[in-house]
């Protein structure tokens, strides 16, 4: 029995695996042929990337006019948007990073997955600040450029360069990340190759891998140097997007809580939409045995930790507006607040979506149950984009002047945009589900052996 382990912890791997089936069940989704269920969801998926770009193109072609905005609210879903992507790109580096150093074993059923998405996600992020800039065309201006200008950053003080570095930088870490961990299992599928082709496609990319003791020494090395390093990342990324909102003397939004405030907010929604892309990969391909409620139980534990954060800097907040004594914090949040004024729908969409409905997951019957959990996962998606639109656009309606007061319409293509973002995710997930192995099934091996069914029955005997 394994000295450094309570016997009573459940299993993280279920159905009395062995080595190969570990092996047969990863490589499943890869090596057969996409059913049915999997082609819908890739067309819908396909059907929305394309009308997006479509949008996207008439936008680059048209203006920014062809969006909602006015001089007033200059932000409006573009932004809203690109801190919702950012924020749920964040809990898969917070899953593999974090839980890594924690030494956290039933985050191997969970980290890959995360980790994709986290990418995915910081692709459709990345659209937003390039197509916003209305003028795609002088987008190299982000980039230190030799120019005429005198120096390398055209205009260094921008945000918009803020947010060039965030997305940058938490992206290639996170590439790395992900497709170091990728390299075992990307061996194994060279192994079984039927056809020549494959076969060199993943000799190409397993990079020699021999499963030898020395590779194994330095995958862990190089794991751990990384975890170490995009653990801070974690904070920084949505820490800078925050300063893009706390940085201003826009009432409402010039509030030194935002940068935490914005950190916890992110958590919460990438944990909630880690668990809506499982619950669908662990049905798809048949992973119920890796994937278990156990797991499932954990994260949506993750969830309430990070919802409670989220209330409280909500509460936070009113205080702040309230303690200031700022007649314009006052009026933005108390007098004619968000609660109160002509935005009073989407404020209380937000209070329900993030604060009542994931405060079930207290009650274990709800926080084992599958469908609530699938449901409640993407209210909190819903409830945190209303609460990027309610920062963005209650804010901005009411100006100081109240000559300048108005409302925003999203137009058609505003919405074209970001259902197209949504598409173009869900195809780069779905083509991931078909070439990549969705769990570290290296991983699960090396920890077979101390959390397998089979063998904790067998602990369980010695034990009694």
């Amino acid at each position: 029995m394994s000295h450094y382990e309570a016997p009573i912890r459940e299993p993280l791997i279920i159905g009395h695996k062995t080595y190969r089936d570990i092996t047969e069940d990863i490589a499943r989704p890869i090596e057969e042929r996409a059913g049915k269920l999997w082609w819908i969801a890739f067309y819908a998926s396909l059907v929305l990337f394309i009308y997006g770009f479509g949008c996207i193109a008439y936008t680059i072609g048209t203006g920014i006019g062809a969006w909602g905005l006015n001089r007033t609210i200059n932000w409006g879903w573009d932004i809203t948007n690109f801190v919702w992507w950012v924020g749920i790109g964040h809990a898969g580096t917070l899953i593999s990073a974090v839980l890594l150093l924690f030494r956290q074993r039933w985050r191997m059923s969970v980290n890959r997955s995360a980790e994709a998405m986290t990418i995915f996600a910081v692709v459709q992020a990345a659209l937003f600040p390039v197509i916003h800039m209305g003028r795609v065309w002088v987008g190299y201006w982000v980039f230190p450029v030799p120019n005429q200008f005198g120096s390398l950053w055209t205009n260094f003080n921008s945000p918009l360069l803020w947010d060039v570095f965030a997305i940058s930088t938490y992206f290639s870490v996170s590439t790395v990340f992900w497709f170091i961990g990728l390299i075992p299992d990307f061996a194994m599928i060279r192994d079984r190759a039927k056809t020549p082709w494959t076969k060199k496609i993943y000799t190409f990319l397993s990079f020699g891998w021999g499963g030898k003791a020395k590779h194994w020494q330095r995958f862990e090395e190089v794991s751990l140097v990384l975890a170490g390093l995009a653990t801070p990342l974690v904070f920084s990324v949505h820490t800078t997007v925050s300063f893009d909102f706390a940085t201003s003397v826009i009432k409402g939004w010039h509030s030194t809580i935002y940068p935490p405030y914005f950190v916890a907010g992110a958590v919460f929604s990438g944990f909630a939409m880690v668990q809506t892309l499982l619950l669908i990969a662990r049905k798809v391909c048949h992973l119920e045995d890796y994937i278990t409620m156990y797991h499932i139980e954990i994260m949506n534990i993750v969830i309430i930790i990070t919802g409670g954060m989220v209330t409280v800097a909500y509460a936070c907040e009113y205080f702040i507006a309230w303690y200031s004594g700022s007649r314009y914090e006052d009026f933005a949040y108390l007098t004619h607040g968000a609660a109160t004024g002509p935005y009073w729908w989407a404020f209380y969409s937000l209070i329900i979506c993030n604060l009542v409905v994931p405060a079930l997951f207290w009650f274990k019957k709800v926080r084992t149950n599958i469908f609530a959990t699938f449901i409640i996962a993407l209210i909190i998606n819903i409830g945190m984009w209303f609460e990027r639109f309610d920062i963005i656009v209650i804010n901005l309606s009411r100006d100081y002047l109240p000559g300048s007061w108005t409302m925003f319409k999203p137009t058609i293509i505003d919405v074209g945009v970001y259902l197209g973002t949504i598409g173009f995710f869900g195809v780069l997930f779905l083509l991931y589900a078909r070439t990549f192995p969705v769990i570290a099934q290296a991983e699960l091996k090396s920890i077979l052996k101390i959390s397998g069914e089979t063998y904790k029955a067998k602990e369980g005997d010695e034990h009694h």
